[in-house]
């Protein structure tokens, strides 16, 4: 009960103060600036933002309720909105789509009250992929999108992911100026005032033209069913996913077998999907099924099982997906994107081939950014999250795994001979460290104790192995990871640098 009453005095506060916004806006139909927002009780005085960056590697993320509250995301919102506007010739709509968490419809609502009080048409696709808002957002007259969702994080957390026109992750530079309005430090943006306010419109049947797009990719004149005869275990993690994935499966011709296949606020990625493939492991071998899929709450990315219940991540799809590319000639300078935790073996086997491997920094957004920067059309992460320019404009974990699924039926082979003919991995091995101080887990690298143990095992391991250690944008951790020619090496060094930035950092 007191969840609820907190829940509904969010919820008024958001109206009152757009309102108050709105009344201001209708009194003053000049330029504003951010401060000139305090006095309509709206703005940065309001809110009890970190000193460090707001947005990470994939937009604001927090915990639900105390960083990721209706107050933050109604600013957000109309900040983002005042942003959008001053980028664009044309005005246009802004798409908003959310997973099943519980706190998203409370953030989702907030964040339209502040788009509809900067002027904007908000258009609505309720529970949907992330994909489903860059792809809706990218074909459509709007002129951005936003997804609440955290993602693969757990249920208590939650996000706000922007996109732009073009259906890619929001300019940083953009993402920069929002910021800024939200912390008082933005002037007054240079655009004619928008008298009145948007409307806000229940739009979900805009999903199903994304769904189909998606099912286009695979299919031709003489072959409408690429998928016919496989059978194909989909665990939705109780998310984004489960009313679109299935439909485009079976479409294309496959037996579908569904876990955690409900929209769940409760369970969303708790020991399921792309976070735990335990269960769609076990799923595949009792069925007997030619592979499962797993996505993440948000469905922007995939993991895959192969006939035999063996994890595939994602180096093993961009190395199975580039090399059918590159032996058609879609795959220009034989050039995949890849992360600085790609793993060694896929390096170097994607090398032997002919083929080249830029690394980029962890996220999406810098993978993206390497591939336009490389004319590469193929690009992802070690979790999951792949790129293909040929069919989409952001990760699609749907659109991976029907492309995966494809390759599959396309060889002849089973899933688990395409991956014991591919490559043998390094021994690689991660630990997250919990750090809540936000200050110092972005300042990691000032820990004296932790950079000279790096160093160390730097040293010890020379040509034999490496070391990444990172924050993460996404989740209050620190990152160590190793990989090396032996587990032995392995396991001693991620061990003992994952003990020093406990001992140092928490």
């Amino acid at each position: 009960m007191v969840s609820s009453l907190v829940k509904l005095q969010q919820v008024s506060n958001v109206v009152l103060s757009a309102d108050a916004l709105i009344n201001q806006l209708s009194e003053d139909p000049g330029k504003m600036l951010a401060t000139d927002a305090v006095s309509a009780g709206f703005a940065v005085g309001t809110l009890s933002l970190p000193e460090s960056r707001l947005f990470g590697t994939d937009g604001i993320r927090g915990r639900a309720g105390e960083l990721l509250s209706a107050p933050l995301a109604l600013q957000v919102g109309f900040w983002a909105g005042r942003v959008l506007l001053a980028d664009v010739a044309t005005i246009g709509p802004v798409v908003i789509g959310q997973d099943s968490r519980n706190s998203s419809s409370m953030l989702a609502m907030a964040l339209s009250a502040g788009l509809t009080a900067a002027g904007l048409e908000v258009w609505d696709l309720g529970l949907c992929p992330t994909p489903a808002v860059a792809h809706v957002t990218y074909t459509s007259a709007a002129i951005g999108g936003v997804m609440i969702s955290a993602s693969h994080n757990p249920p208590s957390d939650n996000g706000i992911k922007f996109f732009g026109s073009n259906g890619s992750k929001l300019a940083i530079a953009l993402q920069t100026q929002i910021e800024a309005a939200l912390r008082g430090d933005l002037p007054a943006i240079a655009q004619p005032f928008i008298s009145g306010w948007g409307t806000h419109y229940h739009r979900p049947e805009l999903t199903k033209a994304y769904c189909r797009a998606v099912q286009e990719t695979l299919q031709s004149a003489s072959d409408a069913l690429p998928l016919s005869g496989m059978r194909i275990v989909l665990d939705l993690a109780w998310g984004a996913a489960v009313k679109l994935a299935p439909i485009a499966f079976q479409a294309l011709g496959s037996e579908v077998i569904c876990l955690h296949d409900q929209p769940d606020g409760d369970r969303i990625n708790v020991d399921c999907g792309s976070t735990d493939l335990g269960i769609l492991q076990a799923a595949v071998k009792e069925h007997q099924a030619d592979l499962g899929v797993a996505f993440d709450g948000d469905a922007d990315r995939v993991l895959a099982v192969d006939n035999l219940g063996r994890s595939v991540d994602g180096d093993y799809i961009l190395y199975l997906w580039g090399t059918a590319l590159k032996q058609t000639n879609q795959l220009p300078g034989n050039t995949v994107v890849a992360t600085v935790m790609s793993n060694l073996g896929f390096e170097r086997a994607w090398e032997q081939q002919g083929g080249k491997l830029v690394r980029a920094a962890v996220g999406d957004q810098y993978v993206h950014a390497e591939m336009l920067r490389h004319g590469a059309m193929l690009g992802g992460e070690q979790s999951g999250h792949v790129l293909c320019r040929h069919y989409g404009v952001s990760g699609d974990g749907i659109l991976t795994a029907l492309h995966l699924a494809q390759l599959v039926k396309r060889s002849g082979a089973s899933f688990a001979d395409l991956i014991d003919q591919s490559f043998q991995t390094f021994p690689q091995k991660l630990k997250n460290v919990r750090v809540e101080d936000r200050a110092r887990r972005v300042n990691w690298q000032e820990c004296d104790p932790l950079i000279q143990a790096i160093a160390t095992a730097e040293l010890t391991m020379g040509d034999q192995g490496r070391v990444l250690v990172r924050a993460s944008g996404t989740e209050p951790l620190i990152r160590v990871m190793v990989e090396a020619a032996s587990e032995e090496l392995v396991n001693h060094w991620t061990d003992t640098l994952a003990l020093v930035a406990q001992r140092h950092l928490t």
